[in-house]
């Protein structure tokens, strides 16, 4: 499996404060069945903006080397919706975005209490930029996924959907546990990923969330959200269909 969202670089936000404990969650997450990471630490927040991409490659770089070889550490970031936002990804890394992986892809995170004004509106300028986005956690900003007419037409846009595996599980409460269920229904959830910041209160893993949704929707659903989407991420490719993923599933010994 592989987590697109996971805070692992150490003492540059709300996620691990050491090296040792970054490494433990890494260990974590690849006990939990994780062959690749992508560390997502807050970007363009009022309390981390954390553009010096230079010492985030740095970070991770550190982190690798003390994990070893597995599992893979990536370099990506949770931007934060906000003013001035469009003009930066205007100018991609150089104006201080760090994609996941590396890609295309642009993890976004809208505020979970203040309506964005125009969200169809930003998908279409963030695609029309020459960028994938992809909205963070949308079961937990209430304002939207309870909406699922504008998320549908954001998904048609460009958007994709990541949903929280303690949401699925209801660890994140029954409302954020039953939105999460809704998009599962609805079809919209493109991944699903930890969003883990530290061992104990918000840890690594998806098995246990990866498991309810092959239950409720289907090995295939669960393989798509975990494994087929998420490598399209890091190789830098364009999300197959649902007909392709179902195809290539089918024809895998």
């Amino acid at each position: 499996m592989i987590d697109l969202h996971i805070h692992l670089l150490p003492g540059i936000d709300d996620g691990p404060g050491s090296l040792d404990e970054g490494t433990a969650m890494c260990r974590r997450a690849a006990e939990d069945g994780c062959t690749d990471l992508v560390a997502t630490p807050h970007q363009r927040h009022d309390a981390w903006w954390n553009d010096d991409l230079g010492r985030l490659a740095t970070l991770a770089r550190q982190l690798q080397a003390a994990v070893g070889p597995s599992p893979r550490v990536h370099v990506g970031a949770e931007i934060r919706v906000g003013e001035g936002l469009l003009n930066a990804i205007d100018h991609g890394t150089a104006g201080g975005i760090q994609p996941l992986a590396g890609s295309r892809y642009l993890l976004l995170e809208l505020s979970r209490f203040v309506p964005e004004p125009d969200p169809a509106g930003l998908i279409h300028e963030v695609v029309v930029a020459g960028w994938w986005p992809v909205l963070a956690h949308l079961e937990q900003i209430r304002w939207l996924a309870d909406d699922l007419e504008t998320v549908e037409h954001m998904v048609s846009l460009g958007a994709t959907l990541q949903v929280t595996a303690a949401s699925v599980t209801g660890g994140n409460g029954r409302s954020a546990h039953e939105r999460a269920l809704r998009l599962l229904d609805a079809g919209l959830v493109h991944f699903l990923a930890s969003d883990a910041h530290d061992l104990e209160q918000r840890p690594p893993g998806l098995t246990a969330a990866r498991r309810e949704i092959a239950h409720r929707w289907g090995e295939a659903v669960a393989t798509l959200l975990t494994e087929t989407n998420p490598r399209a991420v890091i190789e830098n490719r364009p999300l197959p269909t649902p007909e392709e993923a179902l195809s290539s599933d089918s024809q895998t010994p």
